[in-house]
């Protein structure tokens, strides 16, 4: 049992012969997943990244930021820390500390920096299961999750975003992405999208009239993760 199996729906049955079956959850999941904010390069990228998480750090509500690296998730933090924002790092550094560093993620106030599998399947309790200050956090809108990049498997992707609105929680995930990024390079998504480098978010009628990157990533990232 697994909840992100339905993304590799076609893999299991080409490869095990077996079938998907979606069990409906316990509560139905409020969580809002927000579309992706595609940005020309990498600087302006982490330059929105690192406002988000500013402002949305100064409202109180806990961040749960996914990272593809340990590498990623060290110099992300530092970047953060530097802005003046506490943060905490889960990564395979210090897995001794993992227990505790999630069983605070869900506080106010908290940010988290993580690499994809640090963490995996554990529930992130809002107000690190102090019933008041849960409250308090789903007044605030719940976990709010953010990815610095997409994977070439989707089932990642919804791990990540699983971590919040668990158990009908309030809760909220985007993931930000450059045409730089490498996945997208690997795949030529900079080649389907041309745009002059800018520091805002490309505008979704862009992307809409350069054959959708949502299309053309979802289609690239199914047909590796059946090939592999």
């Amino acid at each position: 049992m697994t909840a992100t199996a339905h993304a590799s729906a076609m893999e299991f049955e080409a490869i095990y012969v077996l079938q998907v079956v979606q069990i409906p959850p316990n509560r139905p999941n409020i969580r809002i997943d927000h579309p992706h904010r595609i940005y020309t390069h990498k600087e302006a990228k982490l330059k929105a990244l690192m406002q988000e998480i500013s402002s949305v750090h100064a409202t109180g509500r806990p961040i749960l930021i996914g990272t593809s690296s340990v590498e990623e998730s060290d110099m992300l933090a530092e970047a953060i820390a530097f802005a003046g924002v506490p943060c905490h790092v889960l990564n395979a550094k210090n897995d001794a500390k993992e227990a505790e560093i999630i069983a605070k993620a869900g506080e106010v106030g908290a940010v988290t920096v993580s690499t994809n599998m640090a963490g995996r399947g554990v529930d992130i309790r809002l107000g690190g299961g102090n019933p008041t200050q849960a409250e308090v956090v789903a007044k605030l809108g719940g976990l709010y999750v953010i990815g610095t990049h997409v994977n070439e498997s989707m089932r990642i992707d919804d791990q990540l975003r699983g971590r919040s609105g668990r158990q009908g929680d309030p809760g909220d995930s985007v993931f930000f992405v450059s045409l730089e990024d490498e996945l997208l390079l690997r795949l030529g998504i900079n080649k389907v999208i041309r745009a002059h480098k800018q520091d805002e978010a490309l505008e979704e009628p862009m992307l809409r009239s350069k054959s959708c990157i949502f299309s053309a990533l979802l289609w690239a990232k199914t047909s590796i993760s059946t090939r592999n």
